[in-house]
């Protein structure tokens, strides 16, 4: 798939989704894509990051993605990207670490989800609960607080 083929499909995968405040999920995925290109991620990464939520939101099925015309790289990011039920954020943070390529689109995403301007548009106590949650996978993934 070519880059712009992959991002119609997450949008379209992900049209009637929104975020925590209500915003087109879309938004995400192109700052965390974005962010993928400003750390000197590959093609490869750029796809994985438009598609990084898709199998975990359902947009997308884990088989769909097995016969998608993607390289495994990309694939394989996208899977190690994808939480999993009772997962410990360790044992994902561990699963990110081991699998090539994975850690940019983390960190970007991770970027994106913890944006102050976008965490200040939440109530306070989620804000309190996102603010931890995204500090103690950053600590996990032994990336600094910047």
């Amino acid at each position: 798939m070519t880059p712009g083929e992959v991002e119609a499909l997450a949008r379209e995968a992900h049209a009637a989704q929104t975020d925590k405040v209500g915003r087109p999920y879309a938004e995400h995925l192109r700052e965390v894509a974005e962010g993928v290109r400003a750390r000197g991620g590959s093609d490869e990464q750029i796809a994985a990051a438009w598609l990084h939520d898709a199998v975990e939101d359902d947009a997308l099925s884990e088989e769909w993605l097995h016969g998608a015309p993607l390289t495994q790289r990309t694939k394989d990011i996208v899977l190690a990207l994808t939480k999993r039920p009772d997962e410990t954020p360790e044992s994902y943070a561990q699963r990110i670490l081991a699998t090539p390529g994975a850690l940019v689109v983390k960190e970007a995403d991770l970027a994106s989800n913890a944006d102050p301007a976008r965490l200040a548009l939440l109530d306070e106590p989620t804000r309190a609960r996102l603010t931890r949650k995204y500090a103690t996978m950053r600590d996990l993934l032994g990336l600094s607080a910047g």
